[in-house]
C-alpha cells in the first residue's frame, strides 16, 4: 500500500501567496487594517499568516526594535501599534530580509492582540482560515460505541462524522445515545475558526477518571451546524477509552 498516499496536501513553510479575501482587524471597534488581497504567508503547513502593506494600515506603527528570527523568514523588526492614546507593544513585524521580495514591506500583526478579525463581513476566529481545509458533517448508520475500563459509554448507530482536511474523521453522537451521567463538566474551552467554540467533559467511571475526553459544539458556525448539541470522544486521550466504529477500534495510534 505503499502508493496510497494518506495526506497529499502539505504547504511548504515559507510559501507566500496573493490572498483574494478582504481582511480587516478591529482593536475597541476601531479600524487597525482593511486590506482586499493581503499576503498570505505559511510560518507551518496549517495555516497562514497574513502581512499587510503599509497602505491598508489605518494606526501609526512605532520601531519597537528587533524581534526573533523565524527559521522560514528570516531576521524581525517588531512594532507598537498606536490607535489613539492606546498603545499595543510589540503587536506588528515585518521580515526586511525575507527570501520573497513582495514580504519585504509587509507587516503582519498579531492576531490574539486585537479583538475581531474578519474575511470579507465574516468573523474569524482564533487565527485565518487556511483556503485548503473543507469541513463536511454527514449523517451516517455507523455503529459506534465508546467503553471505559469496560462500561459501556455510549452506543450510537445515528452519530454524525466530521471530515475536517488533514485530521482524522471524528465521530458526534446524540447526547441521548451517550450515558451523560459519567460526564462532569470543566471550565475548558477551546476554539475553532471552522467549527467555533466547544466546551468539555471529564469521563469519570467507578472513581477512575479521564479529564477533557469529550467535547461539543453548542452553537457552531454555519459549516459545521450539524454538530450541533452531539458529544464526540477523544479516544487518544487513554489506552482504557476504546471507541469502536462497527466493530474495528479506532483512533489509539
Amino acid at each position: 500500500m505503499s502508493d496510497v498516499v494518506e495526506n497529499p496536501l502539505v504547504i511548504t513553510p515559507g510559501t507566500v501567496q496573493q490572498g483574494l479575501k478582504r481582511v480587516r482587524a478591529f482593536s475597541a471597534g476601531e479600524l487597525v487594517v482593511d486590506a482586499l488581497a493581503p499576503l498570505q504567508v505559511w510560518g507551518h503547513p496549517y495555516y497562514p499568516e497574513y502581512f499587510f502593506a503599509e497602505g491598508d494600515l489605518e494606526v501609526e506603527l512605532r520601531p519597537a526594535g528587533h524581534g526573533p528570527r523565524s527559521k522560514v523568514l528570516g531576521v524581525s523588526e517588531v512594532f507598537d501599534v498606536v490607535i489613539g492614546d492606546r498603545v499595543l507593544s510589540g503587536a506588528a513585524r515585518r521580515h526586511p530580509e525575507a527570501e520573497v521580495v513582495a514580504l519585504r514591506d509587509a507587516y503582519a500583526l498579531t492576531w490574539s492582540a486585537f479583538d475581531t478579525w474578519m474575511e470579507e463581513d465574516e468573523i474569524v476566529f482564533t487565527h485565518p482560515r487556511s483556503p485548503y481545509v473543507r469541513i463536511d458533517a454527514l449523517a451516517s448508520s455507523r455503529h459506534v460505541t465508546v467503553t471505559f475500563n469496560g462500561v459501556v459509554v455510549a452506543d450510537s448507530r445515528r452519530p454524525v462524522m466530521l471530515f475536517e482536511t488533514g485530521l482524522a474523521p471524528r465521530f458526534y453522537l446524540p447526547q441521548a445515545d451517550v450515558r451523560l451521567d459519567l460526564l462532569v463538566p470543566t471550565a475548558t474551552v477551546s476554539h475553532c475558526p471552522y467549527k467555533g467554540t466547544s466546551t468539555y467533559w471529564d469521563l469519570v467511571v467507578d472513581g477512575a477518571t479521564i479529564s477533557d475526553v469529550a467535547w461539543s459544539y453548542r452553537t457552531p458556525l454555519p459549516e459545521s451546524t450539524r454538530i450541533a448539541g452531539l458529544v464526540a470522544f477523544w479516544p487518544e486521550k487513554s489506552a482504557e477509552l476504546i471507541v469502536t466504529v462497527e466493530g474495528q477500534e479506532i483512533g489509539t495510534a
